[in-house]
């Protein structure tokens, strides 16, 4: 089968399981997936999507892997990062960093076999500070390691068939080294315990827990980066963070969708709701970032083939997951603001997407970091420039040389390079923005809708407009650590009683 054919047959299959079924809203409600049900969805072989030809995939070609999450996260949010993990926290590294013949058997059996594969980096006491993680490796044998540690948050928690584990190497004195390690661990020689499973507040299809790492995994199944691990783990996360677009328009185009429905068919004072001012300015903002994440998915299936060594895509990487992230909260935010109380339930599709899309901007990075990572990118590359002015910068950066256009007044000034941490923060989540336009004037050059567009680069204005107004002015309130003093309130009512 082409893809075009399996993509029109999976649209079909996921609408029977998730918007046809009787009992659909139901089992929003069921942690976990019912076995018939996967069985329903990987017979279909949508992980094929990630897989070279040569192994039997259908190319591992990088839009028809965001099509594929495209048509998952219209139906099923979790469902779409089920297909993520597994595409790019796994098989994408197996492509480029893993053993031939170790290749060769796993994709096999993901293919004909419907077996998962998982990513466990997190652990419980170091969540954004992965280097410094303390699962360990060593060598027993000459071809045999032994890789003991604790990990959480990995998703598919003791449902994975295949674990991607980081480690650090140990030395004879119990020292852990600077870099990482990655180790492909199969669950059928055991040695992962899962001691707890997480009660998590959304994405219930997939089981997170905390597992203790205790196992043996041959040299061959280690995989071998082209030059440090670190540099490896780069890669992985950002061809990760740039394939997030993928899981974001499908849900941006059911946010849009479920949006112009109710707003069309719910009437309010003798008229539907899509003629009050404020509704459709909602509805507009949730077309934008629809748009904004077309343009995205537009760049990644361009700039990013599985070949494409991404370890220094910091900047493009960080600004698509975390403004794709913060525009899919904000899109079921209001959604669930326009359906009113009727959405507000965890089996309406309002309620439940303001849950499961809610941990986008937490894993994988937190927008916050990421935003200031952003930032601090910039002013590396504008020191080296030795520029300081970030009009000047922007209108010769390759991300930004036409978007910058449109802030030539707003953009002129000179950078503190001595900024506090939330200024870095705010500056980001403008830069991000600014890259965005840039990625959707090229969509537009390409014939996209003029109107949605023009719609998008209305609302980047705007909101970089408010930010960089909020950098430039905004106050430095600070945490009152003895805040116990004179703040009860009921005191100083009954004084005046």
């Amino acid at each position: 089968m082409d893809f075009q054919n399996f993509l029109k047959d999976y649209k079909e299959k996921l609408a029977a399981i998730f918007s046809e079924r009787h009992d659909a809203a139901e089992q929003t409600l069921v942690r976990g997936i019912a076995d018939d049900t996967l069985k329903d969805i990987l017979d279909t072989s949508p992980l094929s999507a990630f897989i070279p030809s040569e192994y039997g995939g259908f190319g591992a070609n990088t839009s028809e892997a965001l099509a594929m999450l495209e048509a998952s996260s219209y139906e099923s949010l979790p469902l779409s990062l089920m297909m993520g993990i597994n595409g790019a926290l796994f098989l994408q590294p197996i492509a480029n960093y893993a053993d031939i013949e170790i290749r060769k058997d796993i994709f096999n059996r993901v293919i004909n076999a419907n077996k998962l594969g998982g990513l466990m980096i997190t652990e419980p006491d170091y969540g954004s500070d992965a280097l410094k993680m303390q699962t360990s490796f060593k060598k027993i044998d000459d071809d045999t390691y032994k890789v003991e540690g604790l990990k959480h948050w990995g998703g598919l928690t003791g449902m994975a068939d295949y674990w991607l584990i980081t480690a650090r190497g140990v030395n004879d004195k119990g020292d852990l080294g600077r870099d990482i390690s990655f180790f492909i661990h199969d669950t059928r020689n055991g040695g992962i315990e899962v001691e707890e499973y997480y009660n998590n507040l959304g994405l219930y299809m997939l089981p997170y827990g905390k597992n203790k790492i205790d196992i043996k995994v041959d040299e061959s199944h280690k995989l071998q980066p082209k030059s440090t691990g670190v540099t490896m783990m780069l890669d992985l996360l950002h061809r990760s963070r740039l394939q997030f677009p993928g899981m974001g328009m499908g849900f941006l185009r059911r946010m849009m969708d479920e949006a112009l429905s109710h707003c069309r068919e719910r009437f309010v004072g003798g008229q539907s709701l899509i003629n009050y001012d404020q509704v459709r300015h909602r509805v507009s903002e949730i077309q934008a970032y629809f748009t904004v994440c077309s343009a995205m998915c537009n760049f990644t299936s361009t700039h990013v083939p599985l070949e494409k060594n991404t370890s220094r895509m910091d900047v493009e990487a960080n600004a698509i997951k975390s403004l794709v992230t913060d525009y899919m909260q904000k899109a079921s935010q209001s959604l669930l603001q326009l359906k009113g109380a009727m959405g507000y339930r965890l089996d309406n599709i309002a309620g439940r997407s303001v849950v499961d899309s809610r941990p986008f901007q937490i894993f994988e990075g937190s927008n916050d970091i990421l935003y200031q990572q952003i930032t601090e990118s910039v002013l590396k590359m504008m020191r080296r420039l030795k520029k300081s002015n970030l009009q000047d910068f922007l209108s010769e950066f390759h991300l930004t040389e036409r978007s910058s256009e449109y802030f030539k007044d707003v953009l002129n000034f000179e950078i503190d390079p001595k900024m506090p941490q939330r200024k870095l923060v705010d500056l980001g989540k403008a830069l991000g923005r600014i890259i965005s336009m840039e990625f959707t004037l090229n969509l537009g050059d390409q014939g996209f809708n003029k109107e949605l567009i023009q719609n998008a680069i209305e609302t980047l204005q705007n909101e970089v407009n408010t930010i960089v107004y909020n950098y430039k002015q905004g106050a430095k309130a600070d945490v009152v650590e003895q805040y116990e003093m004179d703040s009860s309130w009921f005191k100083f009512a009954m004084v005046n009683v």
